[in-house]
Order: structure tokens, then sequence, then C-alpha cells
């Protein structure tokens, strides 16, 4: 018998009467406010204890509205596999970004969604890809070879956002944007803080209002952009090859459909990597075996330093593949994922209806003890061929899954092993004896201090 099983077939958005959800095990915490602050403080700990005290499913309350919170890889794989389109992605994620990142990917639905994937994804097909490993590479090899020259203390979560966002403007806007670069940069910066700010409407002075004039900034700047590039024609860049992109019907996507997507794919792709490679180089330097290890593998390429890194070299770098995969284990990206049942459904015994606000915790997942032995632990021999064909396929999620699975998936791996090469290559890593980076881990994880570790060219 399956764990969850659909029930009626009318689609209902309407958040259920409070006492719906009483029979499932949970705390709301405070009026109003909830569990959102308990939350925020201690996401993963937050987590376990609820796990720990009422189970794999349980009631709370976070931003404004009583939740359920789905644990596990069953869980992922009824939420993110969703078949039978259950779960809005758009109603959940709505709440969190729906001022600051509107329409973008990941708040579309079902067919609508499918058919901007498609469209979206000419930018991720092979040719465009290798033009972006060209500019890549440049960059990254060019930064690395300045950092050569400041041996010492480094902070690194900076370094790799300023790093990531030099990339990310390369690769999706072409080379040369000039001096708004910086101004993006801040509109980027506001909107993806503003995504978790407690107070969700953008009054004067707050948090949100930054991040709708943020959105605003860059909302002016794409649309100034796009008849530019449309009369231009050709371009590498995510941008211009969106600018050019057709949908089902053989007509351009609109200029909406571009701003829209290409706000959220800027923040995705800037955001998230910079997390998931301070995280990769932190552990590295932790765990100076393995960045010899990786050091070693990238030695045998036979690359000289000044030499471009090509596609089939990327493919060769097995154990840096499975290193940054353990960091992402570790600090999965997107930590939790909302959406909304659209239908009432059943998991695990307990009956959800229709309406109802859903999280799926890929960081609880990561860290599942029968699962992942020793889960704080970074082992990156986790993920040999042998040891993965054991799992359940959604125990690592930091892609999330399903219709859903991060379109820019390739493109990490291709720009974290790209890093890496260059990065070990030149330069090795460590930590002052006794230091700990104390992480924030919501909305997407970042070491508050910034991550200080030391230098040294190799």
């Amino acid at each position: 018998m399956s764990m969850h099983s659909v029930a009626s077939p009318a689609v209902n958005l309407t958040p259920p009467k409070r006492n719906s959800l009483k029979h499932i095990p949970g705390d709301e915490g405070w009026p109003i406010i909830g569990k959102t602050l308990q939350v925020l403080a201690d996401p993963k700990g937050h987590v376990e204890r609820n796990a720990a005290k009422y189970g794999l499913v349980y009631r709370s309350h976070m931003f404004g509205e009583t939740s359920v919170v789905l644990l596990g890889p069953e869980a992922n794989e009824l939420v993110m596999f969703d078949q039978a389109r259950l779960f809005s992605s758009e109603h959940g994620w709505g709440r969190i970004l729906g001022l600051l990142f509107p329409r973008g990917l990941m708040l579309r639905d079902f067919d609508d969604h499918r058919q901007q994937r498609k469209a979206l994804s000419v930018a991720f097909k092979s040719g465009p890809m290798k033009s972006y490993l060209t500019e890549l590479d440049k960059g990254i090899a060019a930064r690395v070879a300045q950092w050569k020259t400041r041996p010492g203390p480094m902070l690194v979560y900076p370094a790799m956002k300023q790093l990531t966002l030099d990339l990310a403007a390369t690769s999706f806007l072409g080379a040369g944007i000039g001096p708004e670069v910086d101004e993006i940069n801040r509109a980027f910066v506001d909107m993806v803080a503003a995504a978790v700010a407690v107070i969700r409407r953008p009054l004067p002075g707050t948090q949100m209002a930054r991040g709708v004039n943020g959105r605003r900034r860059i909302v002016a700047y794409f649309k100034e952009q796009i008849p530019i590039r449309r009369a231009r024609g050709g371009g590498d860049d995510l941008f211009s090859q969106l600018c050019q992109a057709i949908d089902d019907d053989g007509a351009l996507l609109s200029e909406q459909d571009i701003i829209d997507h290409m706000s959220f794919l800027m923040m995705a792709a800037h955001d998230t990597l910079t997390s998931s490679l301070t995280g990769f180089i932190g552990e590295l330097a932790a765990h100076p075996q393995w960045q010899q290890r990786l050091r070693d593998e990238i030695s045998m390429l036979g690359l000289a330093s000044d030499e471009p890194t090509a596609s089939e070299h990327l493919d060769r770098m097995q154990l840096s593949e499975m290193a940054f995969k353990e960091a992402l284990r570790i600090r999965p990206p997107v930590p939790s994922m909302p959406r909304r049942a659209v239908r009432d459904f059943t998991f695990r015994g307990f009956a959800i209806p229709g309406g109802t606000q859903v999280g799926v915790n890929p960081l609880f997942t990561h860290h599942m003890k029968d699962i992942w032995p020793e889960p704080e632990a970074f082992e990156p021999m986790r993920f040999t061929d042998e040891a993965q064909r054991n799992r359940h396929r959604f125990a690592w999620v930091p892609f999330g899954g399903g219709a859903h699975m991060c379109l820019g998936l390739h493109f990490a791996y291709m720009q974290a092993k790209c890093f890496a090469r260059h990065f070990l290559q030149n330069l090795s890593v460590s930590l002052e004896p006794g230091y700990k980076a104390d992480w924030q881990m919501w909305p997407i994880p970042k070491p508050k201090d910034g991550l200080r570790v030391i230098v040294r060219p190799v």
C-alpha cells in the first residue's frame, strides 16, 4: 500500500480552516508570528526537534499561516515528483517570492511551467553551454590569479559573491555590461534579503520596500535592453538567447516573460552558487586530505596553468564532483521548499485538505542518520556509483526534483568543477586553529562572518 493517495479532483487554493488540521500533531507557537522567529534562528535544529517529538509529519505556523511539514525521501518524492499534480509551486513560493520574483520559473505550474521551461532550456543546450564555459573559465582564472598575488586571510563568501555575480553577468548578460553591474548587484542583494523579511508588506524603510525597489531597477534595465538585443541578433549569453527564444506557437517570448525569467535566473544562479561554492571551499579547508586528493586528480588532467578548461576535462573530474555533491548534501542551497496542495491528499495516514501550505525539507533529509551515517562528517565517497545505487532517489535533493528540478544543474556543476580546477591548481586553503564558521541557513545558507580562510600559493 502506498503511503499517499489522491482524493477529490477539485482544485482548492483557499487555506483550510484552522481546526481542519488539528488532527496533525504539532505546535503553532505564538499568535500571529507562530514559529517564524524560531525557524529563522535555527531552521535545522527546529525541524529536527519537531521530527523527534511529532514524527515525519507535523503542523507548524510560519509567515502568518498554519502549514504542514512532510519529511524524508518519500515526502520529497510525493511533493517534488508530483505525478498527480497535487502541489502548486506558484502558490507555495508566492508568499515568499511573489513581490520580488513574480512569474519566475519556480512561480509557475503545470502546463504553463512546462512551456516556459522548454523555451528557457534553449539557453542550457550544448552550444550556449560551451560558450558559458569559455567565459567562466577566463573569469575564474583571472580572479584566482588575483587572489594568488594576495596570500593570507580571505573571507570566502564576499569573494565568491563578487565572482559569481561577475560570472553570471558575463554568461547571462554578455561581456562588458559596464558600470550598471554594481547597481544590478545591489538590487539582487536587496531582493534576496527581502524574500525572508518578517514584515511582508513594502512599508517605507523595511527590507521588503528595499527588495521591491530593487526589482523596479532590474525591470527597468531589462526593459531597456530587450529591443537592443533583438535588433542586434546573435549573442551566446543567456539574455540574448532568450530575446530570440520562441514558445510552442512559434512566437517570440513576451518582454514580460523575458524580464521575469532573467531576474529569477540571475538570482538563482548567483545566490545558490555563492552559497554552494563557499561551503565547498570551507569543507576543503577543513579536510586537507581531500583537498590534496582533488589536487592530484586535477594534475592528472595534464593542463598547464594558463591552458583553458574544456568540457572533456570536467568529465574526468569525478572526485571533484563527488566532493561538491557532499558539500551540497551538508548545506543544500535551498534548505526547505514550500508548496500548496491544490486538492485533498493523504500521507503516512494523515488526511491533509486542499489549500494547505506544505513544506519539504532537503536539509533534514540530507542529515537523516539511517540514510547518511555520521551525517555531519564530510565524506565524498558517499557519492560513488555503488553507494548511490542503494539509496532512495529522493534522499539527496539539493536541486529539487521532478518537473521543477533545477534547470541550471549542469551549469552549477560546470562552474564548480571549473572553479575547483583553477583554485586548487594555484592555491591551498586552510582554517585557523580552532576556527569554525557559524552558518545562517535561511533563505540560502551563508556564513555569518563570511567564512575566514587562509590562502597560499601551491
